[in-house]
């Protein structure tokens, strides 16, 4: 039987649970044991599929073609759980569900209420993630904020598990409540009391906290750490401090050295099958994000949510694993697409060594893009696409070299007289927008002696995730090949057009996809894609300093060259 972790959040959102989550996942693989994590969410959309990325973030893909909340992310890329739709969970599928049974009759006649059938259903649905995986422990990560009316049924569900899984004297769940300390500049001290109050609200409810992770700008000394344990009841070493870190890739360490994997395997019962922590790789990797050996590039991410860093998150983390794969720091400038909006805005693009177009949806910032990519075309600086990258790098090239002016997306023009892009065959007709989508792991076939076989390591056939409407028309595939673009990429069935490339006699470093390969990218194991257009990069960059120190020389001898002549005077 699996042992239970179940953490939830305190005072203020965004506090990093997820991230607190994944940490625990880490060091619990460290030592051995086999983790999977669940995320239930108190919204009630079915899935974050059709919410903006501006209000929630990312949203994060699985291979089975689950549209989830961004922690699942988090959580891949900090364990080796590999997750499904089971393991995140929303008030409205959870609703949506019981309705279901309510309709079918499965409650014979019974008054549906949330407590018991709401949080039964909870609890099935968490014990069925559990069955599915069998895992040593299951992480369960509660969304929101402690107080919040939306998650009160989440949380009597865990209180009911906790109960459940302590019959008998067995250690067989542990509470973990992430809380805020804030620093009160004016009176020049770290405050304790919204921690009192979150953990308040919990044991009012009837959860015992049995660990505070306690997030604050500065370090908890060791009074304060003991005012915490007294106040909420719990042990002086059970108050974790959740300190501001440089990386992400920190906090299992920060989290380590205070002893929060001891007293969670001590909690547990679990001392006799979890030996000491194997942290070596990870410090590894920290130490490399720190301080690179091979100093820094600059990539330019031209999108259209660039107001939110969070709307691109596993993209962002895949850069900096591509930069650890490399032993390169990478720097990256987010450019608003809709900024660029005639040729003096390139000169913006002039200090990137590689640019990259994600993905998106809608017009907005189509023409920002699609000038950032001609600009990366035209100077061969290492372009990367995206999805929507993708499918604005085939228009840039149908327009400028094949001369098809008025080639769109019938996303963009309905009535464009060359569709290059055009709504998935599959989806004609279809109205609804949410879990429509070409979703999940899809088989993709390489082109030999293509660019995209190379960064596979000469891999005849791959597996990536999709999350995508809109598709390369066919028709179009032999004028624009006879132009010289590279179609290095198709489907299984050959249907779908997944890659693009241009020869590297025409440009050392352009592709484009249709999936998403960063939902796939790990710290300890780097995406071919990104380690190797961080290394374009890289090359890009050093061609640049190499001909303008050659340039310098050029003026300098010049410069010699007059002063001889001056002299012979």
């Amino acid at each position: 039987m699996p042992k239970y972790i179940f953490v939830t959040g305190g005072v203020v959102s965004s506090l990093g649970k997820g991230l607190a989550a994944s940490s625990i996942g880490c060091l619990l693989e460290a030592r051995g044991l086999s983790v999977t994590c669940i995320k239930l969410d108190p919204y009630i959309n079915v899935d974050p599929g059709t919410m903006s990325p501006f209000q929630h973030g990312e949203v994060f893909v699985t291979d089975d073609g689950a549209e989830t909340d961004l922690d699942l992310g988090h959580y891949e890329r900090f364990t080796h759980a590999r997750l499904s739709r089971s393991n995140n969970w929303t008030t409205g599928r959870i609703y949506l569900s019981v309705i279901e049974k309510e309709r079918r009759g499965d409650y014979l006649g019974k008054t549906i209420q949330v407590i018991p059938h709401v949080t039964d259903e909870i609890k099935r649905a968490v014990r069925a993630a559990a069955e599915r995986d069998d895992p040593d422990v299951v992480i369960v990560e509660i969304g929101g904020t402690v107080g919040d009316i939306e998650s009160l049924p989440f949380l009597e569900a865990i209180r009911q598990m906790g109960n459940e899984e302590r019959q008998d004297g067995q250690s067989g769940a542990v509470f973990i409540h992430l809380t805020l300390v804030p620093y009160i500049a004016a009176a020049g001290e770290l405050k304790t009391k919204p921690t009192q109050h979150s953990v308040r609200d919990l044991r009012e409810i009837g959860i015992a906290v049995d660990i505070l992770l306690c997030r604050s700008e500065r370090p908890l000394p060791r009074d304060l750490r003991s005012k915490i344990a007294l106040f909420c009841n719990v042990k002086e070493q059970a108050v974790i401090s959740a300190e501001d870190v440089g990386t992400i890739y920190e906090v299992p360490l920060a989290f380590h050295e205070q002893g929060l994997d001891d007293q969670i395997v001590g909690a547990l019962g679990l001392q006799e099958r979890a030996p000491a922590a194997d942290l070596t790789r990870w410090r590894e990797l920290v130490a490399t994000i720190r301080e690179p050996s091979m100093g820094s590039v600059t990539i330019g991410i031209v999108g259209k949510y660039v107001e939110l860093e969070d709307s691109y998150k596993s993209l962002r983390e895949a850069l900096t694993h591509g930069g650890v794969a490399n032993n390169l720091r990478v720097d990256v400038r987010w450019v608003e697409s809709e900024s660029l909006l005639d040729d003096s805005d390139e000169e913006r693009l002039r200090d990137f060594d590689a640019i990259l177009v994600p993905g998106g949806f809608g017009k907005r910032g189509v023409a920002g893009m699609i000038r950032a990519i001609s600009y990366a075309r035209k100077t061969r600086t290492p372009y990367f696409g995206i999805c929507l990258g993708m499918q604005t790098a085939v228009i840039e090239y149908a327009r400028t070299v094949c001369g098809l002016v008025s080639a769109d997306s019938t996303e963009f023009d309905t009535d464009t007289p060359y569709p290059v892009i055009f709504k998935l065959r599959d989806l004609v007709g279809v109205e609804e927008m949410g879990g429509t989508m070409r979703l999940g792991a899809w088989t993709c076939r390489l082109a030999p002696s293509s660019l995209a076989r190379e960064v596979y390591a000469g891999a005849d056939e791959i597996s990536e995730r999709h999350r995508h409407r809109y598709e390369f028309n066919p028709e179009f595939r032999d004028q624009l090949e006879r132009a010289g673009l590279v179609f290095c990429g198709v489907s299984e069935d050959g249907r779908f057009v997944e890659m693009v490339e241009l020869p590297r006699e025409v440009h050392p470093w352009f592709l484009g996809c249709q999936f998403h390969p960063e939902y796939k990218s790990k710290p300890l194991a780097p995406h071919p894609l990104f380690a190797s257009f961080v290394e374009a990069a890289y090359r890009n960059r050093m061609r640049d300093e190499a001909t303008i120190e050659e340039a310098g020389e050029g003026e300098a001898a010049a410069h010699d060259r007059a002063q001889v002549l001056a002299g012979d005077d």
